[in-house]
């Protein structure tokens, strides 16, 4: 193991459409952090930001951005992007920072203001990137990959529309606990089945929306933690930003043109197994001692692909886990206690930070209506766009 370093604060801005800037909300979630932590803006030696692109140049310099908000005091910033990952890679070099003595407090931040409707490549055209490549040569928006990874299971496990409802009424349920979600409502099955479809197969209600929000950690050395008098924090134990092997493909999209699911061999490991792997590896455990997991349900069947790929069970057993409740609260293993994306939807620098914000509140047995009984270790996991993995193992 490469050393731990402790979770002393965790705050959000809430999610939703709020029409403000994104430096808003991210402070509001840092300010919270550096409360939660007992800390004064003052003793943060350091600031990582995760970059947003939506938002102007502010965005592309989100250290820096964040730490002129809440006012300079001359720590050093970094500003980070991994795209959907960019939470987890600010995690990291946060955790970098403090384990190379570099900084003893660091704050970390990622906050978004995102646009209505579908996600588009910003930028302009970049034809050497397989996001503008998707958009502009397929047509693929986000929904119709999504739909695509629904039916290969479907072709390949025999998984159904209404095993995909179930993942939505369970995260809504969870949701509907969370003050910080977007959206706070149940919905049954039928709910699911009533929605517009998007993607055959998949329907409104099976794809996340996109979202304002933000999340915040305040992460510490050992020692320092040990003198801030925090008794038994939560601790990093790993974080896993690897990257896909050759050959698989960097997407790990199905090769339409030629794969005929139904005649497929058993697949290699995808890259998102990879991802847990890492981390499992240099956590020291593995998929047997998890008390629950924080995953990234861009839609109802990639949650299911999740299980999977965590080491939950075998490849196509998903949706058998979601049937039996296994995942639920109060099940055996509770995916997505947060809500998941299905509730707050995606706010994209945001999403990995509030994924261990949610671990750090389980461990810390705080999560009011939505705690894990006796919650000691969490996983996280998420995969950003062009090849970053991100997985974070908290511990207690």
């Amino acid at each position: 193991m490469t050393g731990e370093v402790a979770v002393l604060g965790a705050g959000m801005h809430p999610w939703g459409k709020w029409g403000r800037s994104f430096v808003e909300y991210g402070t509001a979630a840092a300010r919270a952090a550096l409360t939660d932590a007992g800390i004064d803006w003052q003793q943060v030696r350091s600031v990582v930001g995760a970059d947003t692109m939506r938002c102007g140049y502010p965005g592309y310099v989100a250290g820096a951005t964040f730490a002129q908000a809440l006012g300079w005091q001359g720590a050093r910033v970094t500003s980070v992007y991994a795209a959907c990952a960019s939470g987890a890679q600010a995690i990291n070099t946060a955790r970098s920072q403090i384990l190379a003595g570099m900084a003893d407090v660091v704050l970390v931040v990622g906050a978004d203001a995102a646009p209505k409707g579908f996600f588009a490549p910003a930028g302009g055209e970049r034809p050497d990137d397989p996001d503008w490549l998707r958009f502009r040569v397929l047509g693929a928006t986000n929904p119709a990959y999504f739909g695509l990874y629904a039916r290969r299971r479907m072709a390949l496990y025999g998984d159904t529309p209404e095993d995909f409802a179930l993942v939505k009424v369970k995260n809504a349920a969870a949701g509907a606990l969370n003050p910080n979600a977007r959206y706070r409502k149940a919905v049954s099955a039928e709910d699911v089945a009533a929605s517009a479809v998007v993607a055959d197969p998949l329907r409104l209600l099976d794809i996340c929306a996109t979202s304002d929000g933000a999340a915040a950690l305040v992460l510490t050395s050992m020692d320092f933690a040990r003198r801030h008098g925090a008794g038994d924090p939560v601790r990093i134990r790993a974080v896993s930003t690897v990257t896909p092997t050759y050959p698989k493909a960097v997407l790990d999209l199905p090769d339409i043109a030629t794969d005929s699911a139904a005649a497929v061999d058993p697949l290699p490991r995808p890259f998102r197994a990879s991802i847990a792997l890492a981390a499992y590896e240099e956590a020291g455990i593995g998929p047997e001692d998890l008390s629950l997991a924080e995953v990234y349900d861009l839609s109802t069947a990639l949650e299911l692909e999740w299980y999977e790929d965590i080491g939950l069970c075998g490849a196509g057993e998903g949706a058998k886990l979601v049937r039996e409740g296994a995942t639920a609260l109060g099940g055996r293993i509770p995916v997505n206690v947060s809500g998941g994306l299905a509730s707050f939807g995606e706010a994209v620098p945001a999403q990995a930070i509030a994924q261990v914000c949610e671990l750090t509140w389980q461990l810390r047995g705080t999560a009011g209506r939505r705690q894990v009984p006796g919650a000691r270790t969490g996983i996280t996991a998420n995969q950003g766009l062009f090849g970053h993995g991100s997985a974070v193992v908290a511990v207690r």
